[in-house]
């Protein structure tokens, strides 16, 4: 909120006071007076840190402030904030009309949570409110050599966990399953050995005769969680997997590419039609040789967090 974003600042009134900080300036002229070029309120608390308003009684002039008073808000005590301290805050500054009872607010909309840290411990505004405007004694904002200024602040709290998550192309990432005797399947649904992909393990389902969506006319095939509930609640894998009939006389296997986030709540992704059954039984096709198959689950991608 230098004077580079100007255009992003509006001066609204209202008849509330602000929420967390107000200071009477007394004597306001000795200010000038004196030529103090920055004058720094006493601190207060707000969101687990303590601020500051900083006022230029003339102008920040080295921030384009000629002609106007500039006003700032300051973070303190920062020496005592962690090595890679930030903290993320919305504000607005005021001003208030002494003769209306009413606050002048100052804010930038278009850029209204800042980021203060170590190199970077003050936001706010070069032109706060021309100096023209400030000592014209019918706006209020300076009677009897008096003015009071204020400040909201509404931290934004960061996140008590960092989570990193990676993506990986998993070596061996793939689950090869060989069934035979597959004419003598003959319950819902079958799963297969569990294999353990990056520290998690997983499985593949099939249903013989389909499931409810293909009853009798495909081959469903599934990948799942075999022990879903050793996620973390709210935990999210994703997976970008290709699911492959293997073609035993051809190389032309048929494949199917997708991706899904897997949650303790969203155990499984597939196809509830992957292959026609009368293919799958067909000899021609490849898929079937003597009474077996082989179905298999090929991880592109999958996130791991750390």
């Amino acid at each position: 909120m230098d004077d580079s974003e100007v255009h992003g600042i509006t001066r609204t009134t209202r008849d509330l006071p602000p929420s967390h900080y107000l200071i009477k300036i007394e004597a306001f002229s000795l200010l000038i007076e004196a030529k103090v070029e920055k004058y720094k309120s006493s601190s207060f608390h707000v969101g687990g840190h303590q601020w500051r308003l900083v006022l230029h009684p003339t102008g920040n002039k080295e921030s384009n402030g000629n002609g106007y008073i500039s006003l700032y808000l300051e973070i303190e005590n920062s020496g005592n904030l962690s090595l890679d301290w930030e903290v993320n805050a919305e504000f607005k500054l005021f001003l208030f009309d002494q003769i209306r009872d009413l606050y002048m607010a100052v804010e930038d909309i278009e850029v209204p949570v800042r980021r203060f840290y170590e190199l970077k411990t003050e936001w706010g505004f070069s032109q706060f409110l021309s100096q023209e405007a400030f000592n014209n004694v019918a706006n209020g904002y300076l009677v009897d050599d008096c003015c009071i200024l204020g400040a909201e602040v509404f931290v934004i709290q960061r996140p008590l966990k960092l989570e990193k998550t990676v993506l990986l192309k998993p070596t061996g990432g793939t689950i090869t399953w060989m069934i035979d005797n597959f004419s003598n399947f003959d319950k819902e649904f079958y799963d297969s050995p569990v294999v353990t992909i990056e520290d998690i393990k997983w499985n593949l389902t099939v249903y013989p005769k389909g499931d409810f969506r293909s009853k009798d006319t495909h081959l469903s095939v599934y990948l799942k969680l075999a022990e879903p509930n050793t996620l973390p609640p709210m935990r999210e894998v994703y997976v970008k997997q290709k699911l492959r009939l293997r073609n035993q006389i051809r190389s032309n296997h048929l494949e199917k590419i997708g991706e899904n986030s897997f949650t303790t709540s969203k155990t499984s992704w597939g196809y509830p039609k992957f292959v026609p059954l009368e293919h799958l039984q067909d000899s021609s096709k490849g898929y079937m040789v003597r009474d077996s198959l082989i179905v298999e689950a090929e991880f592109i991608l999958i996130s791991k967090v750390e």
